[in-house]
């Protein structure tokens, strides 16, 4: 449905679960809006739909009433401006007008993560995009690497979409409850701010994906020219693995932080910390995941990322400190993440670090440019693996590292 269009009572009523008179009812108690000549539009689909939804949770329509009055419910007319196609196709009419098999349509769904439910009730939109799928696979790119590749574009998506909702909740709504803004008044402020911003969207997320897509190509050529010129091409190529150099980095002391100071000024430290990661990396390096406060970071160059490692620590003066652990192995990559044996020593080694610390394996530190200073730990039994590590502590030649064992 398009901005703007009209629809008929019925089939509002269809695409919201309930029937005509419950819809007419909710209508003419003011639940849910109508145009000023009493058609409804979009923005009416979009209410219908959530007061379908809370009835279902048990909302009276009292709750209801209130909640759209004090302006809780004025985000959901956003979802007005969004396409909403019908439902035009079953799946196997979709299977007979791009040539993919149910099967793989209904994996390809899956994967980006929208689920199997409602694949005989597809959309227009929903058959355009299964036409783009089965264009790249007939250009050639295997089925396992495309099938990855939607998983990326899905969970990438789907954390955008979330931010977006989130970000617009806690700096927009929230704001205009807190100033008493009625709610109608807020849900037109809102539905308004929206529609300068929502055709915004794409255009910047296709320029930060073609900048990102020129980086990465280069330092893919990079990197396989650095490892054919380390190996003389002789290594055995396995599909689906990579050498990479992998760093785990949290915030020692970071739980006593929570105490001390509270769950969102210690928010706040891991913020800025991520942030002074991921500004200071080398070019061939980037963040994979955080998981609370701990960063994971894969290179291919294990030197740099040493280097990076042993002035990041240096440049850190703020407590609690970081602590970093650093492996340089084969790994296993799936999906825009790396799994394997040596992505789990990383973080090992990392655990084993102390605050203002880099530890580093004997694979790094064959790779270790001058300038460092390298003391011999040990060989430390890690959890999780029978054979000892040798470890190494890196600090800078010509400073002795900040931190302490701990």
């Amino acid at each position: 449905m398009s901005d703007g269009a009209r629809t008929t009572l019925a089939d509002i009523a269809r695409r919201a679960g309930v029937t005509p008179p419950t819809l007419r009812r909710w209508v003419a108690s003011g639940l849910v809006p109508a145009a000023e000549d009493g058609e409804l539009t979009a923005a009416s689909l979009a209410s219908a739909r959530v007061v379908a939804r809370l009835r279902e949770r048990g909302f009276s329509l009292g709750e209801i009433r209130e909640a759209t009055e004090s302006g809780k419910l004025a985000s959901s007319y956003i979802e007005g401006l969004l396409p909403d196609a019908p439902a035009r196709w079953t799946l196997e009419k979709a299977a007979g007008e791009t040539g993919l098999e149910p099967a793989l349509i209904e994996r390809i769904f899956t994967s980006m993560g929208f689920g199997a439910q409602g694949l005989d009730h597809l959309s227009d939109d929903d058959v355009q995009l299964l036409r783009y799928a089965a264009a790249v696979l007939a250009a050639g790119l295997p089925l396992v690497a495309f099938l990855q590749l939607v998983r990326v574009y899905g969970q990438a998506m789907s954390q955008i979409a979330d931010a977006e909702v989130r970000l617009f909740h806690l700096y927009v709504h929230e704001p205009l409850m807190r100033e008493g803004v009625p709610g109608w008044e807020m849900a037109e402020e809102m539905e308004g701010l929206a529609r300068e911003i929502l055709p915004l969207a794409s255009p910047i997320m296709d320029h930060a994906h073609n900048r990102f897509l020129q980086h990465y190509v280069e330092q893919d050529v990079i990197g396989h020219m650095e490892a054919d010129l380390g190996d003389g091409g002789g290594r055995d190529w396995v599909l689906g693995r990579l050498r990479v150099a992998i760093a785990f980095a949290d915030l020692a002391g970071y739980t006593r932080l929570t105490e001390e100071v509270g769950d969102e000024e210690a928010l706040s430290a891991v913020e800025r910390f991520v942030e002074q990661v991921e500004l200071s990396l080398p070019d061939d390096a980037r963040i994979i995941k955080t998981i609370g406060d701990e960063v994971m970071v894969v290179g291919s160059d294990a030197g740099a990322l040493l280097d990076w490692a042993v002035r990041f620590q240096e440049d850190v003066a703020a407590w609690p400190l970081p602590r970093i652990g650093i492996h340089y192995g084969e790994t296993l990559y799936r999906d825009g993440d790396y799994y394997g044996r040596e992505v789990n020593q990383a973080s090992r080694v990392a655990a084993r670090a102390g605050g203002g610390e880099v530890l580093a394996t004997q694979p790094v530190i064959d790779q270790a440019r001058p300038g460092l200073e390298l003391q011999r730990i040990g060989a430390v039994r890690l959890k999780g693996f029978t054979e000892a590590t040798e470890l190494f502590l890196a600090r800078s030649g010509d400073r002795r590292g900040k931190g302490r064992r701990g």
